[in-house]
Order: C-alpha cells, then sequence, then structure tokens
C-alpha cells in the first residue's frame, strides 16, 4: 500500500481537477507557471500509482491459475 505521505489516489486526482479548473479560470502567468509544474507532478504520481493498481488487479484476477499451474489460461488483460 502506498505511504500515506504520497497521499491517496482519490485526493490527488482531485487537487489535480482543482488545478485544471484554476488554469482554465485563467491566472497570471507566475502563478500559472507554479499551477502547471504542481500539475505534471502530480500527474505522474497518478499515472505510477495508476499503474501499481492495474498490476495488482491483474495478479488478483490470475493469483489462482497461477496456484493450479494454469498459467497457459490467465488472463492477459489487465481489466
Amino acid at each position: 500500500m502506498a505511504a500515506k505521505s504520497e497521499g491517496r489516489f482519490e485526493d490527488l486526482l482531485k487537487r489535480l481537477e482543482q488545478i485544471v479548473s484554476l488554469l482554465e479560470q485563467g491566472q497570471d502567468i507566475d502563478e500559472s507557471l507554479k499551477l502547471y509544474e504542481e500539475g505534471m507532478k502530480l500527474s505522474s504520481r497518478l499515472e505510477k500509482r495508476l499503474g501499481e493498481i492495474e498490476r495488482k488487479v491483474y495478479e488478483v484476477k490470475n493469483v489462482s491459475k497461477l496456484d493450479k499451474n494454469e498459467d497457459d489460461k490467465m488472463d492477459l488483460e489487465l481489466f
């Protein structure tokens, strides 16, 4: 599980949505740059976390097949 200091996925996504909204409203150039930088960092963290979640779902979907040595029947799609 992700460390608490990294934040919950939902909280990070909500902050990213707030940043997008602020940028759409228009800010001065310095504030826009700060928001853009924060948004890009959040986007990267969210993408990494989503990848971890997808891998976990894949493992859960296929664990019984691995236990039964039925790896030829594994579902190769993440979702």
